[in-house]
C-alpha cells in the first residue's frame, strides 16, 4: 500500500508536468497571435483600432494564464514532495515495525524451542537407566543405558547425542557409540556443559552454554544443555554424575531463520539471522554459519528498526519463555532499503 502510495505520488507530478507544459506551449501560440494581431492592426490603421485593443487584452489574457500555470506547478511539486516523503516515512515505519515484529518472532520460536530441550535435560536425568548406570557401574548397567539413550535418540532425532558422565567428568554412556565412538571414555572435566551441570542446585535446576562446535561429534555446532543426575533420581538427591545433550543447532536454526514469512520480493534482500549476547551470528538465512562473524547491531531497547545508509535493521531481544529465560539472544533482520524509500539519514525506532 505505501509503494501505491509513492508511485501515486510521483505518477500525479508525472501528469501534472506534462499537462503544464501543454498549456505554456498554448500560451505561447496565442501570445504570438496576439503580437501579430497588433502588427495587422497596426498596418490597417484606424480600421485596426478595436482589433489592436482585443490583441492586447489576448497577450493580458496569455500573461496571466503563463502565471497562474507557473504557481499551479510550484505549489503541485511542493504538495508532491510531501506526499512523497510522507510515503517513504510510512514505507520506513511499516517496514522497520513489521520486521522488528518478525525479528522477535524469530527469536521467541528457537526459545520455545529450547525451552523444551531444558524440560528434556532434566526429565532423562531420572530415567532409571541414566541413574542405575552410575549407582551400579556394572557392565550390563552401562549396555543398558547405552541402549536407553539410544532409544531416546531415534524419537527425538533434533540431538546428535546423549552422554551420561561420573563425577569425576569421565564418559562412561551414549546413545551413538557406532557413530560417535570416541565420545565413550572421553574427560570431559573442563567442559562448561559438565561444572555447570555439576554445580546445578537441584534436580529442577538445569545449565545452558551458547552454542559451540563440538569435535568429537563431527566438530558439528551444538547448544549442550546439562543437569546433575542424582541418586534415586530424587530432585534432592546425591549428585552421582552429569548428563548432556547435544542439540544438532545448524540444521534447525537455518530452518527457523529462512522460514521467515517473506515476500519472494523481500526475501532477495533481506537476510535474517540469530545473534548471541555478543552479538556474534549463530545462524544466518542466506549462508551457513561459521560462528565467527561478528553482527554489531545497535540495542538501545528490547525491539526497534534503524537506517544506515541503504539498509534497515531490525532487531528484537528474546523474551524468554515459561522457565527458561534465554541467553541474550537477538532476533534480527537486516534489508536493503528500496529506491523508492530512498534515504532520509539515519532513523531510530524503539518500542
Amino acid at each position: 500500500m505505501q509503494d501505491d502510495i509513492l508511485k501515486l505520488a510521483f505518477e500525479v507530478s508525472r501528469i501534472t508536468g506534462e499537462k503544464i507544459a501543454v498549456i505554456d506551449r498554448i500560451m505561447m501560440r496565442t501570445r504570438m497571435l496576439s503580437m501579430n494581431a497588433r502588427l495587422e492592426s497596426t498596418r490597417a490603421g484606424e480600421a485596426g483600432l478595436g482589433f489592436g485593443v482585443v490583441a492586447r487584452e489576448m497577450g493580458v489574457v496569455a500573461e496571466e494564464v503563463n502565471a497562474l500555470s507557473a504557481q499551479l506547478q510550484s505549489e503541485i511539486a511542493a504538495n508532491t514532495a510531501r506526499i512523497e516523503s510522507a510515503g517513504r516515512h510510512m514505507m520506513q515505519e511499516f517496514k522497520g515495525q513489521r520486521f522488528a515484529d518478525l525479528a522477535r518472532n524469530v527469536v521467541e520460536i528457537i526459545d520455545r524451542n529450547l525451552y523444551e530441550r531444558s524440560c528434556d535435560v532434566r526429565w532423562w536425568a531420572t530415567d532409571s537407566a541414566v541413574v542405575g548406570v552410575l549407582q551400579q557401574g556394572t557392565d550390563s548397567a552401562r549396555a543398558y543405558a547405552c541402549e536407553r539413550l539410544a532409544t531416546i535418540l531415534r524419537s527425538y532425532t533434533v540431538y546428535l547425542d546423549l552422554w551420561v558422565a561420573d563425577r569425576s567428568g569421565r564418559v562412561i554412556a551414549t546413545g551413538r557409540g557406532e557413530r560417535f565412538p570416541k565420545a565413550i571414555n572421553q574427560n570431559v572435566s573442563d567442559a562448561e556443559w559438565f561444572t555447570s551441570g555439576l554445580a546445578t542446585r537441584s534436580g529442577d535446576d538445569f545449565a545452558v552454554c551458547d552454542i559451540t562446535r563440538n569435535s568429537v561429534l563431527g566438530n558439528a555446532q551444538v547448544a549442550t544443555y546439562s543437569t546433575a543426575i542424582r541418586k534415586g533420581g530424587a530432585t534432592d538427591g546425591e549428585v552421582l554424575g552429569v548428563l548432556g545433550i547435544f542439540f544438532d543447532w545448524e540444521p534447525q536454526a537455518r530452518a527457523i531463520v529462512q522460514g521467515v514469512a517473506l515476500t519472494e520480493a523481500e526475501r532477495a534482500d533481506t537476510r535474517v539471522m540469530l545473534l548471541n549476547s555478543k552479538h556474534q551470528v549463530i545462524a544466518a538465512s542466506d549462508k551457513p554459519c561459521s560462528l565467527s562473524e561478528i553482527y554489531p547491531i545497535k540495542t538501545d531497547a528490547r525491539q526497534g528498526y534503524y537506517q544506515e545508509k541503504q539498509r534497515m535493521v531490525c532487531y528484537a531481544l528474546t523474551p524468554g519463555y515459561e522457565t527458561y529465560q534465554g541467553l541474550g539472544w537477538y532476533g534480527c533482520i537486516e534489508s536493503k532499503m528500496s529506491a523508492a524509500a530512498g534515504s532520509e539519514g539515519e532513523f531510530q525506532v524503539k518500542h
